[in-house]
């Protein structure tokens, strides 16, 4: 499986050649269609909403804290990771400036549909805040059979994807089997001598270039640049039954 970078292609193009087989792809043009392409800097959040505030590892902060540490850290010292915002809750004057927020492609999406319940698991918006060395090590699913969309507003972000069919070699946690117990990063082959038979595949996403990641996909992310993102979820008819 290779992770395609496509262009300007059409919504039947998109269904036809990776939302149907469930495979990954990266738009390089799909967020052109947002106020927030270009707008969304470490200075535009300084500037307009330093103290608005979240919760990093049972800890709150403000955005201008969190942009400090953001600023200063490096892969050996890196800013607490992951940070994310509630986009409606906390800063909904960013609603606007991402909307239409499927951007032609990830339509249709039940979680914005006004006959659906407007809070439920993976019906999040979020901002996520990176920095060099932000990663996180830990692979996983995501929760519930959601498609995943991730659009790089600011700096440039690694995505490890993987292809189907490699659980076994992902090692689920029992506990929580959407989490792999590999550290990818770093890995215990004497701990999971299968991981040596998964193909992991790094793509590096630019800033305003937008990932899909297809429901039951493997992945995980590594900063690689002071990190803004838009992240949200899909659900509709084709994985709905099983998200429930």
């Amino acid at each position: 499986m290779d992770v395609q970078k496509v262009g300007d292609i059409t919504y039947k193009e998109f269904m036809q050649g990776f939302y149907k087989p469930g495979i990954p792809v990266v738009f390089k043009n799909a967020s052109k269609v947002w106020k927030a392409n270009g707008l969304f800097t470490p200075d535009y959040f300084r500037q307009n909403f330093a103290e608005r505030k979240t919760v990093v590892k049972e800890k709150e902060y403000t955005m201008k804290e969190l942009l400090g540490f953001i600023e200063n850290s490096s892969s050996g010292h890196p800013a607490p990771y992951p940070i994310k915002f509630d986009i409606p809750s906390t800063i909904p004057e960013l609603l606007p400036l991402i909307s239409p927020l499927g951007m032609r492609y990830a339509v249709p999406n039940w979680f914005q549909s006004k006959m659906f319940p407007s809070v439920v698991i993976g019906s999040q918006t979020e901002l996520f805040l990176g920095s060099p060395g932000g990663k996180f090590p830990v692979a996983h699913i995501d929760y519930y059979h959601t498609n995943a969309w991730v659009t790089q507003l600011y700096g440039d972000k690694n995505f490890i994807v993987f292809p189907r069919g490699q659980d076994e070699f992902m090692y689920p946690k029992k506990d929580n089997p959407w989490e792999s117990d590999v550290n990818i990063f770093n890995p215990d082959y004497e701990k999971h001598p299968k991981y040596k038979q998964a193909t992991p595949i790094t793509i590096t996403i630019k800033q305003g270039e937008t990932i899909f990641v297809p429901w039951g996909i493997w992945h995980t992310a590594e900063s690689l640049t002071p990190s803004i993102s838009v992240i949200f979820d899909q659900i509709n008819r084709s994985n709905y039954n099983d998200y429930v």
